[in-house]
């Protein structure tokens, strides 16, 4: 599990190419003095990924087909900047909101414009994630952990700030940039209970 609030700025060292698979060399020079261990969860874009060998300012990791398919990761090249978040832990402050890093699906940045010290941009989302997404809910993009300002029949709104727009990879977003997309948890899960109880008939 994840919260959504990235710790560090990482640079796509190297993708190889493994059958129909791949591995990336993540370099993260600012997660140096504690770096992630073999085995180790990190989300790499909003996308959960298992640390499979350590690099000497980073780590590997494999990504499957599947996620290949259903990420933006196919799109990564060398040189590439990603937003990187470790695995939460008992004492880590939930800053953000609860975020597992499996990704719901992608969108894409629609528009982008300033609005006082903040960004706003909207995001296009497929229909079938479209009704998990409300006004004031949250929502993780490419990793990153935002509170939904507007609904729109297309896809929805957020304003990012300056620290965000520093600190994420979202100061480099610009319309047509496809993004990772994972909805809130409870809602998702609110609507699976849901389910359960109709077909139950209670």
């Amino acid at each position: 599990m994840f919260t959504g609030i990235i710790e560090a700025v990482g640079v796509v060292g190297a993708v190889e190419a493994h059958g129909a698979d791949r591995r990336l060399r993540i370099d993260a020079p600012l997660l140096a003095e504690t770096p992630p261990a073999i085995g180790d969860s990190v989300c790499v874009n909003g996308v959960c990924l298992t640390a499979t060998e350590l690099a000497p300012s980073g780590f590997h990791a494999d990504v499957s087909v599947e996620t290949l398919a259903c990420t933006t990761l196919a799109d990564l090249g060398a040189g590439d900047r990603v937003n990187l978040e470790r695995a939460l832990t008992p004492s880590t402050p939930l800053g953000g909101h609860l975020v597992s890093g499996h990704v719901d699906g992608t969108g894409r940045v629609l528009t982008r414009h300033d609005e006082a010290r903040s960004v706003r941009f909207t995001f296009s989302a497929p229909a079938t994630l479209a009704r998990y997404i409300a006004v004031k809910g949250s929502i993780c993009v490419d990793g990153v952990s935002l509170t939904v300002n507007a609904v729109q029949a297309d896809g929805f709104a957020v304003n990012i700030v300056p620290h965000t727009l520093e600190a994420t990879t979202f100061g480099e977003f610009a319309p047509g940039r496809r993004v990772n997309l994972e909805v809130d948890l409870i809602a998702r899960y609110l609507e699976r209970l849901l389910d359960a109880r109709g077909l139950d008939g209670a």
